[in-house]
């Protein structure tokens, strides 16, 4: 590709960073990350003043950085074509409002909003588009004085061109048309001064030679508004692609009630941030292959716009479970317990600073329920097994192992076995298993099925090699013999 890739994510910071908007900062990314001298903008769209914060605007950035969503220009970073935040760039929309009035392809309206809400009242019980009638669209000189005297604030509206084609290039979608006259004369200015979205959003694309705009299909229906508005300050028009929405499993508008929907809650919950990108990249683009699990730098080399579905993704939470828990396998048991430690301090398992041989013992804990969490969070439906020696048998049918005619000498002879260890490490304990069938002539779930509900009440679950080692000798057999007195 010839031109440079500029490409920009411009958040507006009016709440917690949703998923969708990280999917779209990461197609972004992905796109400038492409090409060699891939450009990533972050700008921040705070033209509403009474929903924006700063709160916000450091929880996207965060969030951005967490999933390693790093940008070239922007907030933070600078660049050339700075400021980045709307709300430095006024003076900036000022000089092209005032060129647009100047070349009668803007004017000042005087209407209020009860008058406008009125006439398009009047216009759907006539079943016609509700868009504005012009009525300021040829104001005199005079006819603006007498509402100026009024006390009227006007806002500025865009002359739309009438009887026209508005056609641009879709990534994803193609070639789009829509026709001008469904458009309207739209408000670019409102009356405090403040321009709308629509019409920032152009000139900042345009002064900071954005090349591609990527961004939400929810955006599809603004674009006629901004290609119009390009077109009269004669500059160049972006190439667009509109990626699909995110829908729930039940094909509905992703909301609270499908799980989490920002990106915080899943860092919170324990999710990893390479899983979590691996996740949202399948999510609307499809791979040539079958291939479910992409490195960053796989992502970056496999992606391409053209492969970016149209019809709605569904976030399917199963599969991100699937997809973190891979990752979740290969990281290291230290990392693992640190992103899940908080959540033994909430449920009440930690309530304290931990000692180096406290930290090391839950180290390895983690490290043998490892294969069984697809977030951390879930280390606290394990925590029992490590915090509480009281066993909780978790059913009838596993009560049951407990009472089979061979499980006492079964227990008997692993606590002796157990005993007569030098050392007490996995490589020692794993060929009692193996001996104690041997010896009493029982098949190899008599052994370890009664042993595991003693030690942990449950009849699956981790590597029972590994928690015997973790647990160590005494508190074990303290612990199945409590076990099984309280079962006779």
């Amino acid at each position: 590709m010839s031109e440079q890739i500029r490409v920009r994510f411009a958040p507006s910071p009016t709440g917690p960073f949703h998923i969708g908007g990280a999917r779209s900062a990461l197609f972004n990314w992905l796109l400038a990350r492409k090409y060699k001298d891939g450009k990533l903008i972050l700008r921040v769209e705070d033209t509403d003043r009474a929903r924006s914060t700063k709160e916000s605007e450091e929880n996207i950035k965060e969030a951005l950085k967490w999933l390693g969503l790093t940008w070239d220009e922007g907030i933070d970073v600078g660049g050339e074509y700075g400021p980045y935040r709307q709300t430095e760039r006024l003076h900036l929309y000022q000089e092209f409002t005032d060129k647009l009035i100047a070349e009668d392809k803007a004017y000042y309206c005087y209407c209020t909003e009860t008058e406008i809400e009125a006439e398009r009242e009047a216009l759907r019980a006539e079943n016609k588009m509700p868009i504005y009638q012009g009525h300021c669209r040829n104001l005199t000189a005079e006819q603006r004085a007498q509402y100026e005297a009024e006390g009227r604030k006007p806002v500025v509206r865009f002359r739309t061109p009438e009887n026209q084609q508005v056609m641009f290039k879709d990534l994803v979608r193609g070639q789009m048309c829509f026709e001008s006259n469904g458009i309207g004369d739209f408000v670019i200015v409102k009356a405090d001064g403040m321009p709308v979205y629509n019409y920032a959003v152009v000139l900042d694309d345009a002064l900071m030679k954005i090349s591609h705009v990527i961004r939400a299909e929810e955006h599809l229906s603004n674009t006629p508004r901004q290609v119009v508005l390009f077109e009269a300050l004669n500059l160049p028009v972006p190439i667009f692609g509109h990626i699909s929405l995110i829908l729930g499993k039940d094909h509905s508008k992703m909301s609270k009630r499908h799980g989490a929907t920002s990106v915080d809650q899943y860092r919170k919950l324990g999710y990893l941030p390479e899983a979590l990108v691996n996740f949202l990249a399948l999510l609307g683009w499809a791979p040539q292959d079958e291939k479910e699990i992409f490195s960053a730098e796989e992502l970056i080399e496999a992606f391409s716009m053209d492969r970016v579905a149209k019809n709605p993704a569904v976030f399917d939470i199963d599969k991100l479970n699937w997809i973190n828990a891979h990752y979740i396998k290969q990281a290291k048991p230290e990392k693992i317990t640190m992103l899940a430690i908080p959540h033994l301090v909430e449920k009440g398992y930690i309530k304290g600073p931990l000692t180096d041989v406290e930290m090391a013992k839950l180290v390895s804990f983690v490290a043998v329920i490892q294969d069984h969490l697809s977030f951390a969070a879930q280390v606290v439906n394990f925590a029992d097994i490590f915090f509480k020696d009281d066993v909780l048998i978790e059913s009838d049918e596993a009560r049951e192992t407990l009472l089979d005619e061979t499980t006492p000498a079964v227990i008997n002879l692993f606590k002796d076995k157990l005993k007569a260890l030098e050392v007490v490490d996995a490589k020692a304990i794993k060929p009692i298993f193996k001996v104690i069938t041997k010896e009493l002539k029982v098949g190899g779930q008599k052994v370890y099925m009664p042993l595991r509900v003693a030690l942990t009440g449950q009849m699956h679950g981790p590597d029972l090699v590994g928690l015997v080692e973790v647990l160590g000798r005494d508190k074990v057999i303290k612990r199945i013999e409590e076990t099984m007195m309280r079962v006779k």
